[in-house]
């Protein structure tokens, strides 16, 4: 009997297994790749191909390596494809916090981009942000009008950031503010670059109304940079696989929670096309 081809999910989530084994490692050779994940030496080879073509890995003669520079939290190529049902779940929780007419702010988190998408139909809305691809999505829209923050630009995140971009979000004002971030432990909020720590601070004193939308993935972590708590921000809004511990950390900061029905959404189906091929 044939073996059954994996599907294209389970095939990128090894290739982000792979990744994050070599990333903890700084190098690998391919022939314990293969051995470790259990998969043929073309397999793995057509795996490694994949994740050097994102120029997410380096690959050699008989071994990879990861960029230097490159740790899981920090690549926006890699965070990109991650959680998809999760962050396509939370978008439609956070758009009801958004009125036609408003100003919006919305930083350059991954976990953003579904709602971005939903934001791009509103036929009157003005959105903050310092993420390029944020204005990439929300440029055809005949209904939006993007304000892009610039400065020092990042090409790991697509974003800019540094004093011109704080200084920019300091002169406007928003309805609302979204943002995400990579880690929470105890409801502490972190980063691993400092410039996106200062950013995210920025916005919560730019923004009327400050919404924090986190997939369970992040809790219990921890990254170089504290940039506050749960309790800065209006309304947590994340998923129901999110720790208790974390939920009742928000709570007991007098944070709003609410939380997406993951099974819900499986049952609606995947994402759209768009979302799946980014």
């Amino acid at each position: 009997m044939a073996k059954t081809r994996p599907s294209d999910a389970a095939v990128e989530q090894r290739r982000q297994d792979v990744l994050e084994y070599v990333i903890e490692r700084r190098e690998a050779r391919i022939d314990d790749l293969t051995g470790h994940f259990g998969v043929s030496l073309m397999t793995m080879h057509r795996d490694l191909d994949d994740l050097a073509d994102r120029r997410l890995l380096v690959k050699l003669r008989g071994k990879v390596e990861a960029y230097p520079e490159l740790t899981i939290e920090t690549a926006t190529r890699f965070r990109d494809g991650l959680n998809q049902p999760e962050k396509e779940a939370l978008a439609e929780l956070a758009v009801a916090q958004v009125r036609p007419g408003q100003t919006v702010f919305i930083d350059d988190s991954t976990t953003l981009f579904p709602l971005v998408h939903l934001l791009a139909e509103f036929e009157q809305l003005t959105v903050i942000t310092n993420s390029l691809r944020v204005a990439r999505i929300l440029g055809p829209s005949a209904g939006v009008e993007v304000l892009l923050v610039g400065g020092r630009y990042n090409n790991e995140f697509d974003s800019c950031i540094g004093p011109d971009v704080l200084a920019a979000i300091d002169r406007t004002r928003a309805d609302v503010g979204f943002v995400s971030v990579t880690a929470i432990a105890a409801g502490r909020l972190f980063h691993p670059v400092q410039d996106y720590a200062e950013l995210k601070k920025a916005v919560l004193r730019a923004s009327n109304r400050n919404v924090l939308v986190v997939d369970n993935s992040k809790f219990g972590k921890t990254a170089t940079y504290a940039h506050g708590v749960v309790g800065d921000y209006d309304l947590l809004i994340t998923d129901d696989s999110a720790p208790t511990a974390e939920i009742e950390a928000a709570v007991n900061f007098g944070t709003a929670v609410e939380l997406a029905n993951l099974d819900h959404w499986t049952e609606k189906g995947e994402a759209p096309a768009d979302e799946r091929d980014s």
